[in-house]
C-alpha cells in the first residue's frame, strides 16, 4: 500500500517520549471564524503539548477580545497585512490557517516563508498547481505542514480503521461514503469559486474522499466522477452534486457521493466476512458505529486535542512520521482534481 492511504494507523501522540517536561509548541490561530472559536481555540485546555499564544486575523475587534480571552497579549496580536512580522517572534512556532479555503494557499505560503510551521484547515485548497506548490514550500523552507484531517484523531474512525487492517472484516472489497449538507440561498463564501473552492466535493465531500482512502488503507489509481447541479444562482461557480468511483491497487472500490443538496454523513465498509456501518461518520460528536450490527463502543478523546498535539510532537521530534501531512491534502487535491476532469470527459483517470 504505496502513498499516505495508510497514514492512518499511526498510534495516539506518545507524549511519554519525552522523559522530561518539554516546552508546549506556540500556536498562533489565524482566522478567528466559527471553526477557530469554537472548535480549536476551547480545545487546547486538553493540550499537552501545544498552547496558543498570538492571533492572527482581519478583526481587530474580535482579535482583542479572543487575545483576551485566552490570556494572549495584545503584542501578540497580528492582522493580515502585518503577517510577515511573525517571523521576529520566537513564540510562534506553528500557524493554524483557519480561514476559507481559497485564502489558505496565501496564508500558509506567507506563513512557511516566515520560517513558521503550518497547519493548515481542510480543505487544503481549491486549486491543484496551489496544493503543488505548498508542498513544494514546505519542503524547501523544511518546515512541517500538516492539514486539519481530525478524523485521523477520532477514536470511533481510528477503531474502525483498525477493524479494517485486522483482519476482522475478512477481505475487503467494498467501501461506501456519502456526505453532503444543504446550501442556503445565501452562503456567502461557499457559493463563491474564488473563495470556497470547488465547492460540495472539497469542502463536505472531502470526508468521503478521506474516508474511502483511510478505510481502503491505499491511495486510488483510478477514478470515475460525474457531475449533477440544480440550475440555480448558488450554483453557478461552485460543484453541487458529484458521484465518484475510486478504484484501489489493493482491490478494493470505492464509491462516493456528496452534494450542497441533499445531507448526509456515513460510511459503509463491506468485507468477505463482515460490515462497519457509520451514521454519523464523521461529525463533531455523536458519532454511531456497528461491526456486524453490534454497536462499537470507544473510550472517549478530545480529537482537536489529539491533532493539534500530534503536530506539536511531530515539531519536537524531526524523526516522527506526520499523520496528516500536505502529502495527504494534495493526494485529495488531485483525487477532485481527477473527479471533475472524469466527469467533463465522460472517462476515467488515471493517477498513476
Amino acid at each position: 500500500m504505496a502513498g499516505v492511504g495508510g497514514l492512518a494507523l499511526a498510534g495516539l501522540p506518545n507524549l511519554n517520549l519525552f522523559q522530561e517536561p518539554t516546552k508546549p509548541v506556540g500556536w498562533a490561530i489565524l482566522g478567528l471564524g466559527g471553526y477557530a472559536t469554537r472548535n480549536i481555540l476551547p480545545n487546547f485546555k486538553d493540550c499537552k503539548l501545544s498552547k496558543p499564544v498570538a492571533v492572527i486575523s482581519g478583526s481587530p475587534d474580535k482579535a482583542k477580545g479572543i487575545a483576551a480571552e485566552y490570556g494572549i497579549p495584545e503584542s501578540k496580536i497580528y492582522n493580515y497585512q502585518n503577517l510577515e512580522k511573525i517571523k521576529d517572534d520566537p513564540d510562534i512556532e506553528v500557524v493554524y490557517v483557519i480561514t476559507p479555503p481559497g485564502t489558505h494557499h496565501e496564508f500558509t505560503m506567507r506563513s512557511l516563508a516566515a520560517g513558521k510551521h503550518v497547519c493548515c484547515e481542510k480543505p487544503m485548497t481549491g486549486d491543484l498547481k496551489e496544493a503543488e506548490e505548498m508542498v513544494a514550500m514546505a519542503k524547501k523552507v523544511n518546515r512541517r505542514l500538516g492539514i486539519g484531517y481530525r478524523c485521523h484523531f477520532e477514536p470511533h474512525n481510528l477503531e474502525a480503521m483498525r477493524l479494517c487492517r485486522s483482519g476482522a472484516l475478512g477481505t475487503l472489497r467494498t467501501v461506501r461514503s456519502d456526505h453532503g449538507f444543504t446550501m442556503g440561498w445565501d452562503n456567502g463564501w461557499h457559493s463563491k469559486r474564488k473563495l470556497g473552492g470547488y465547492g460540495a466535493i472539497s469542502e463536505i465531500g472531502i470526508y468521503a474522499i478521506q474516508a474511502l482512502c483511510y478505510l481502503a488503507g491505499a491511495d486510488p489509481v483510478e477514478v470515475y466522477g460525474t457531475r449533477d447541479k440544480l440550475k440555480v444562482d448558488r450554483f453557478k461557480e461552485v460543484e453541487d452534486v458529484n458521484h465518484f468511483n475510486l478504484i484501489f491497487p489493493n482491490g478494493v472500490q470505492g464509491f462516493g457521493a456528496t452534494a450542497y443538496s441533499w445531507n448526509a454523513n456515513n460510511f459503509r465498509v463491506y468485507g468477505d466476512r463482515g460490515n462497519i456501518t457509520a451514521e454519523p461518520a464523521t461529525g463533531y460528536t455523536g458519532h454511531v458505529f456497528t461491526l456486524n450490527n453490534k454497536k462499537i463502543e470507544v473510550a472517549p478523546a478530545n480529537q482537536w486535542a489529539l491533532q493539534m498535539d500530534h503536530l506539536s510532537e511531530c515539531i519536537r521530534d524531526p524523526k516522527m512520521t506526520l499523520r496528516t501531512p500536505g502529502e495527504m491534502g494534495l493526494r485529495d487535491i488531485r483525487i477532485i482534481d481527477a473527479v471533475l476532469r472524469s466527469a467533463e470527459s465522460k472517462s476515467s483517470i488515471r493517477l498513476v
